[in-house]
């Protein structure tokens, strides 16, 4: 997938393994209680409610414009842990140092009653991955402190929250990840990246680490980098494969021994294009492994991942498939009570952005069912209520992500359990419909909560629904939210950051699609102000109720403009028939509902400037803000991230091929000899417009970036030099898809805004 335009819905959120989390030494105060029944504005209100300091006894300290370094000093939320008993929080927190150009992780410990958050004692600067064992007693986490990343352990006192006794579980020469505990809390299992030709690492053969580490040590000495390839995939997102396929372990606790479950497998388990973690469950009574694997010959053209489990009890056993569906198959998740093995599913093979839907599979009766055949909206993420008869989930909806619950009987009914905001980091409480999850919104970064309902009677209250939200009954329970964390309320409280304003429109063919508009602080109705108008990547992605440390709509309100932002064909959130509207059509339906849906913002809010607008785009958003450049003078400016340029050239120096064949039917050969109008690597080719392009343009590309190679920003920049349109190329030799590093952020945050700021203000 090319980049969302909710980054953080999956890059951002810990499950792409990618919310890099900050820190910073302030005061937590004390939890609040607040409905989460409100109005979108009035949440955002009541969540900035925090005390501030007084210049008087009667006049309050005016709140100030977000800069790039006040967002630098924010907490970034990673992955969250909850202790059987729901009584304790464990998280990461990641803090950046702008000066060292550094970023620090860091593990916490928080009541979820309330109380001071600590360090969580045993852990180190850089640990990850904290996990409680289900007896409560021990917690396991990943350090890097003897030089590799390794499994450690720790005896955990679930009444004071004390941890010690931290000591090494694994010590694997290539190392450890993902690590999650048996149920029974005698082993674990996680991942490690091997040479799949070495003799497979067993607990009664040492040959095989051996083996890996002197291949990796030959490697490092060898003075001679080159690469031989003999298959596709030989790079992906940001960096090169090479001959190591991530296999899934097992460590026995009580001798640290270590088994491959995959031996000598060479694929990748889990698959390389899953949004992070390890892809697997263990059953609840810690005989059985459920995993995800892509058996397909070519996986550079495939998304067929399958759900297969393994007999953890037989060291000889093989894997058995148990899905059915020809498309992608994800995160596996056991019952409770073992009965039914859960998993998100796509029909059609070969399409990433397929429907997610939510699938149960019997294990007793081997059979498996779509649990909500009338939903129509992607199941992002999904966990199992503790007594095993229901199944929350999120699900994006009209730039949201809410909260919503479904019984595992196979009744269609959902229950609305909260909207506004979104939410990620399920874990189910032993109450119920008592949740700990994670919340962001476009105002605000990442915090836990915890719902609760409101009152018994809610839970069987019956109401009308959104519209297109689901077909069939639905309950829409009031819940009221306890906020655990507040890792960033003495900044917010300083903050002018204004609410995100939702607006629709109609596209050309009736359909009706929805943008969000940012003020500027310090807004005057009587001035005009100049637009900054995202368009979001993906192209299956969406704008929303969702905070982004790198394309921050907030951020770019901050110097005086008015953020404008369109979900348009292609966009997540408004049912599959939307998503799939782009499919053949890059330049097509997007690009018409990107412009009405500008015209209906210059329409409703008449404090616009329409005269002074600047069009920014990332990967998609990158290719539709080349296609702008061709086809409308309407902008003062652009600015083209990571775009696709030329579609031809694009399909042969991406990594993922099945996604370019997909979106353009196919491959470039297929349409040899044929009218440029029946080629969509060609009509769709901003390359093919050149001769219109007029408007000034700022090329950002990262050499890294091998989902859309630099390749495709140079031919952009060199184009528009030898056009001598105004242009200029910021260019990142150590960054890919994504500008990570922070200081590379500030200059390009800088870049940025001073080109938009030349040509409109």
């Amino acid at each position: 997938m090319l980049e969302s335009g909710k980054p953080q819905a999956r890059i951002e959120r810990s499950s792409a393994g990618v919310n890099f989390s900050f820190a910073r030494r302030l005061k937590f105060p004390a939890r609040r209680q607040e409905p989460m029944r409100t109005t979108m504005l009035a949440l955002s209100l009541a969540l900035a409610s925090v005390a501030v300091p007084l210049a008087s006894a009667q006049t309050a300290q005016p709140k100030r414009p977000m800069t790039f370094e006040d967002m630098m000093q924010m907490k970034r939320l990673g992955e969250t842990a909850v202790s059987p008993d729901g009584k304790w929080l464990a998280y990461s927190v990641t803090s950046v140092n702008l000066d060292q150009n550094t970023k620090t992780a860091e593990l916490w410990l928080q009541a979820i009653a309330g109380g001071e958050p600590q360090k969580l004692a045993g852990t180190q600067a850089g640990d990850s991955g904290v996990q409680f064992a289900s007896d409560g007693k021990r917690i396991l986490f990943l350090s890097s402190r003897e030089g590799s990343q390794q499994v450690w352990l720790a005896d955990f006192d679930a009444a004071t929250g004390a941890t010690s006794n931290a000591k090494k579980l694994t010590a694997i020469s290539t190392e450890a990840d993902n690590a999650q505990w048996s149920p029974d809390g005698k082993s674990v299992v996680f991942t490690s990246s091997v040479y799949p030709d070495c003799p497979a690492i067993t607990a009664a053969d040492g040959s095989g680490d051996k083996c890996n580490a002197e291949r990796d040590a030959t490697a490092a000495a060898s003075k001679v980098k080159a690469q031989i390839f003999t298959h596709l995939l030989y790079r992906h997102w940001d960096h090169f494969t090479g001959a190591k396929r991530s296999h899934l372990f097992l460590a026995t606790v009580e001798t640290g021994a270590v088994r491959d479950l995959t031996p000598n497998d060479p694929r990748d388990v889990p698959p390389f294009s899953m949004e992070g973690g390890g892809g697997f469950a263990i059953s609840p009574d810690s005989k059985e492994l459920a995993f995800t694997e892509n058996l397909d010959e070519e996986p550079a053209i495939s998304t067929s991942a399958s759900i297969f489990t393994l007999d953890l009890t037989d060291p000889a056993a093989k894997p058995v498939k148990v899905s059915t569906s020809k498309g992608g198959n994800f995160s596996p998740a056991y019952s409770p009570d073992g009965k039914y093995l859960a998993w998100r599913s796509q029909e059609r093979p070969s399409y990433e952005s397929d429907n997610f839907r939510l699938f149960v599979y019997d294990r007793a009766a081997k059979t498996e069912k779509d649990l909500l055949p009338g939903f129509d909206n992607w199941i992002d993420e999904f966990t199992w209520a503790a007594d095993s008869r229901h199944i929350y989930f999120v699900s994006g909806h009209m730039g949201e992500a809410p909260i919503f619950e479904t019984p595992a009987d196979g009744h269609n009914i959902v229950a609305f359990l909260s909207s506004f905001g979104e939410h990620s980091n399920l874990h189910a409480l032993t109450a119920k419909r008592n949740l700990v999850v994670s919340i962001m919104h476009a105002d605000r970064p990442a915090e836990v909560i915890l719902l609760k309902p409101s009152s018994e009677s809610d839970t069987d209250r019956i109401s009308e629904t959104q519209e297109g939200i689901r077909k069939g009954n639905a309950i829409d329970i009031s819940v009221n939210k306890s906020q655990i964390t507040h890792l960033n309320d003495a900044l917010l409280a300083e903050l002018d950051l204004p609410a995100q304003e939702p607006f629709w429109f109609t596209a050309k063919d009736g359909t009706k699609l929805q943008g969000f508009l940012i003020r500027p602080p310090a807004f005057d109705s009587a001035k005009k102000y100049p637009v900054k108008f995202l368009i979001h990547g993906g192209p299956q992605g969406a704008w929303g109720d969702a905070w982004s440390f790198r394309w921050n709509p907030e951020l770019f309100a901050a110097n005086g403009y008015v953020v404008v932002m369109v979900n348009p064909r292609g966009s997540t959130g408004y049912g599959q028939t939307i998503v799939d509207g782009v499919n053949g059509d890059w330049g097509g339906k997007p690009f018409s509902d990107l412009m009405l849906g500008l015209d209906e913002a210059e329409k409703k809010f008449p404090f616009i400037d329409k005269n002074r607008e600047c069009a920014l785009g990332a990967s998609y958003g990158g290719f539709m803000a080349n296609w702008v450049l061709g086809h409308t003078d309407r902008f003062k400016c652009i600015v083209s991230h990571d775009g696709m340029f030329n579609p031809e050239s694009a399909y042969g120096s991406t990594e993922e091929m099945w996604f370019n064949e997909w979106e353009f039917k196919g491959h470039p050969w297929d349409y040899y000899g044929k009218p440029d109008a029946e080629n969509p690597f060609r009509k769709w080719s901003p390359m093919m417009s050149a001769k219109n392009f007029k408007t000034p343009t700022l090329v950002i590309h990262g050499q890294l970036d091998y989902r859309l190679d630099v390749s495709e920003g140079f031919q952009l920049f060199d184009t528009l030099q030898r056009l001598k349109v105004p242009s200029k190329m910021l260019y990142f030799p150590d960054e890919g898809h994504w500008v990570l590093k922070p200081q590379n952020s500030q200059l390009w945050y800088k870049t940025v805004n001073e080109w938009v700021d030349e040509w409109t203000k």
